[in-house]
């Protein structure tokens, strides 16, 4: 059974930085794209960076420059760093599996982790 656990989040205040973490237990993540997502109040749930199996990374444009997604398939984790936050950061932080075949999610959500950007 895949369990995808995410933590690292809190409160922090606008234009600062935070790191968040996903551990996948019951899987090898080294075989996959992983990607975080973010689902804000009243907001439907965005992808938010991507990283392929080779290290390629993607990011939404309002993420760009801002956010760095990285991936430790020694200890099946991959991380999304984040810095000049701002409030409109602020959401559910979750990390998936890419399905090689179909490009969608692979796997249950998690619980998720609160990113909270507030003065």
């Amino acid at each position: 059974q895949v369990q995808l656990v995410e933590s690292g989040g809190g409160l922090v205040q606008p234009g600062g930085s935070l790191s968040v973490s996903c551990y996948a237990s019951g899987t090898i993540i080294r075989f996959y794209a992983m990607s975080w997502y973010r689902q804000g109040p009243g907001k439907q749930r965005e992808k938010v960076a991507r990283i392929s199996t080779s290290g390629r990374t993607n990011y939404v444009d309002s993420v760009k420059g801002r956010f760095t997604i990285s991936r430790d398939n020694t200890k099946n984790t991959v991380y999304l760093q984040m810095t000049s936050l701002k409030p409109e950061d602020t959401a559910h932080y979750y990390c998936n599996a890419e399905d090689p075949s179909t490009g969608e999610v692979m796997y249950s959500w998690g619980a998720g982790t609160l990113v909270t950007v507030s003065s």
